[in-house]
């Protein structure tokens, strides 16, 4: 069996609502819950947008206005499944030559009919051999607490609201 290095990024959550709402809040309400810090433009970071259906753009918006892209949407299939572009580089900058994936599956779990439904969200990061030279140190960065991890709590703390 063949062994990709660096190895994708997983990271999964349960949060408290059906998978077309959790497909909704992670897509249209993007900007509501992405961390602010986690921004490569000029300007500090006012909104983060992504752009429905396959080619919609994936982009920060900062205080003065201006667009900083980051990828766009490789696939688009509600309310199961997102694949994005992300297209940073090593020296945090957008590179429309590079491409990774970020797919997100969003899995309806059981739950009682008393309460609301219950939606796994996994995410998987993988073609960071794309990232050449700095793969491994970048991997370490996406993987680490503040990365994949406190995206996906940020996204959590807003589909419980």
């Amino acid at each position: 069996m063949r062994q990709i290095t660096p190895a994708p990024v997983r990271k999964s959550i349960v949060v408290n609502t059906e998978p077309a709402r959790a497909f909704e809040i992670f897509t249209q309400n993007i900007g509501r819950w992405w961390p602010r810090d986690k921004t490569i433009g000029s300007s500090p970071q006012t909104n983060v947008v992504l752009e429905p259906g396959v080619g919609g753009r994936w982009y920060e918006v900062g205080e003065d206005n201006s667009q900083c892209n980051w990828g766009k949407v490789l696939v688009w299939a509600p309310p199961q499944r997102l694949v994005l572009a992300w297209q940073i580089g090593s020296d945090w900058k957008f590179d429309p030559h590079l491409i990774t994936e970020v797919e997100i599956r969003f899995t309806s779990e059981d739950s009682s009919s008393a309460g609301p439904g219950r939606t796994r969200v996994d995410l998987e990061h993988r073609g960071l051999e794309n990232l050449g030279a700095a793969a491994d140190r970048l991997r370490a960065a996406f993987d680490s607490d503040n990365g994949w991890a406190g995206v996906l709590r940020g996204f959590a703390q807003a589909s419980s609201r």
